[in-house]
């Protein structure tokens, strides 16, 4: 990922796509190195500066190194909890009385734990006393309401210029992010380091119900959310990324503000956090102030990694649903992690089978055969901290069905086990790497967000600059290896939705035939 990051390199992109890796590498990690200042503050919070003066703005990510993947066992869903309390507040902005509201949050807390007891009783639920506790539990949330300034901390950001204010909770990691006039920088500092350093679990059974909203939307009331979420849940057996990212409705329905300040009071300490800045700030400047706000986030470990390891898969594994509803195929097969040593042979892989009208799966079933609307392999799947999947999916054009997505996947696959890809498919996958790690790098927010993350994944931001080199190694050899490899049957799990009317009449199936996991 080289000189990309300023316009005028937009007028050498020609030349960029020829030139030498190894030299650009050399000059672009020179240039950065004068442009970014790195600071480890005394509670372990890293602090990146890239000083990019063309324009008067500046952007940020606050980084932190946990995701869906690190809720714990029976608390799925928790991660993705303060994605949404992030924008509640803190202990000054978002209450009209904070050490009043504090303990009407206590209240709130103690009357859902009597509600969760009881519903729990091993001789069954009293069903008048839960009611009583239900209305209690109403109440105390309607008396913890009455000191709740809605909305304050986005108005506040948004008042003085914020733009693209949000948040991302993934597998692997939550990201913060927003961009801003740069003389604002210190109502920024404020207020992001607030938010780290003073969060408060306000409204959080509101927006537990808003979560499972989500859910229903994305997930129940969708089929292909629905298979996705079972096709991942039976290609793994015993890691994490096999459990719904947005949790399984029994557990995100009774996760607690208590279990949620835990897993805060666990994650967000500043050994675990990166804050990325891009913009028209000077370091020498702004460091100090940056320090002193964000020296607020409490200390702690660094989280111990999970060592919870996805055994080897060594049987064909299936899901399929009928349902009166578009069919759909996907298959995955499990692959290393981003320090896998052939990272990049993937990434070539994905790029010659789905890149474009001139990729292999597009040409094959789309264009050609004209059995599918769309193809395409994506990789990895669902993260990429942990060990993932290369998936390959397909959607039918009516017609044609599953299996043939699955034949004609499979064909495709053949093709890269027994013949070496095209000198011109492998150059067009390294020039157009190129290009479009030169995109993602042309604005302040894709910086920022590339810098944060190479330094949490890595513990240094400069390992963005070797990964063309690493693009550059890839050979046929290494595809043609990693494809016989990889993409065997006993390595697969596959999943499709087979279209059934709803008058169609249910006949008995065979044995083995049964719609389900097998």
């Amino acid at each position: 990922m080289i000189t990309r990051l300023f316009p005028r390199i937009w007028a050498g992109l020609a030349v960029l796509a020829i030139a030498t890796p190894l030299a650009l590498h050399a000059q672009d990690l020179k240039s950065f190195e004068q442009r970014i200042t790195t600071k480890v503050l005394p509670n372990g919070l890293t602090i990146l500066i890239c000083e990019r003066p063309e324009a008067p703005v500046f952007s940020y990510v606050t980084f932190v190194d946990a995701g869906d993947v690190n809720d714990p066992s029976g608390e799925s869903g928790l991660a993705h909890m303060f994605e949404h309390l992030a924008f509640k507040g803190t202990t000054e902005i978002g209450t009209n009385d904070w050490p009043d509201e504090k303990v009407a949050l206590e209240k709130v807390e103690t009357a859902e734990q009597a509600v969760e007891a009881e519903r729990r009783n091993p001789l069954g639920p009293d069903k008048q006393k839960l009611a009583q506790l239900e209305k209690s539990f109403d109440q105390a949330k309607a008396d913890a309401e009455k000191y709740v300034e809605p909305n304050q901390f986005t108005e506040v950001a948004e008042r003085n210029g914020a733009e693209g204010l949000n948040a991302e909770t993934g597998l692997d990691q939550t990201e913060y992010y927003w961009s801003m006039p740069e003389n604002r920088l210190e109502l920024w500092a404020w207020l992001e380091s607030s938010r780290l350093s003073e969060t408060v679990p306000r409204e959080f059974y509101k927006e537990r119900d808003v979560v499972l909203e989500e859910r229903r939307m994305r997930t129940d009331s969708n089929p292909i959310g629905r298979l996705l979420e079972q096709f991942l849940a039976t290609a793994y057996v015993a890691h994490p990324y096999g459990r719904s990212g947005i949790g399984w409705t029994s557990e995100v329905s009774q996760i607690t503000a208590t279990e949620a300040m835990a897993f805060h009071k666990k994650y967000y300490v500043g050994s675990n956090l990166v804050v990325a800045v891009v913009g028209d700030v000077k370091a020498a400047e702004i460091l100090p102030m940056l320090e002193k706000y964000f020296s607020k986030v409490p200390a702690g470990p660094k989280p111990p990694l999970m060592t919870t390891v996805e055994p080897k898969q060594f049987a064909e594994k299936t899901v399929f649903i009928r349902e009166d509803t578009q069919p759909f195929y996907i298959e995955g097969y499990h692959r290393g992690s981003y320090k896998d040593p052939d990272d990049a042979v993937y990434d070539a892989i994905s790029d010659i089978m789905s890149n474009g009208r001139v990729s292999r799966l597009y040409r094959g079933l789309v264009r050609d055969q004209q059995i599918a609307a769309e193809a395409q392999g994506f990789s990895p799947y669902p993260g990429d901290k942990f060990p993932g999947l290369f998936a390959f999916y397909a959607v039918p054009i009516p017609g044609h069905t599953p299996q043939e997505m699955a034949t004609a996947i499979h064909k495709e696959i053949d093709k890269l086990k027994t013949t070496d890809v095209s000198d011109e498919e492998l150059a067009m996958f390294k020039t157009r790497t190129r290009a479009d790690l030169l995109r993602g790098l042309a604005d302040n927010q894709g910086l920022a967000n590339a810098l944060a993350e190479y330094q949490t994944r890595y513990g240094d931001w400069r390992e963005l600059f070797n990964q063309l080199e690493k693009v550059d190694k890839v050979t046929k050899a290494d595809i043609r290896r990693v494809a016989n490899k990889v993409f065997v049957s006993s390595n697969r799990t596959s999943a499709w939705i087979e279209t059934a009317t709803p008058t169609q009449p249910q006949q008995q199936q065979p044995a083995g035939e049964k719609g389900g996991a097998q």
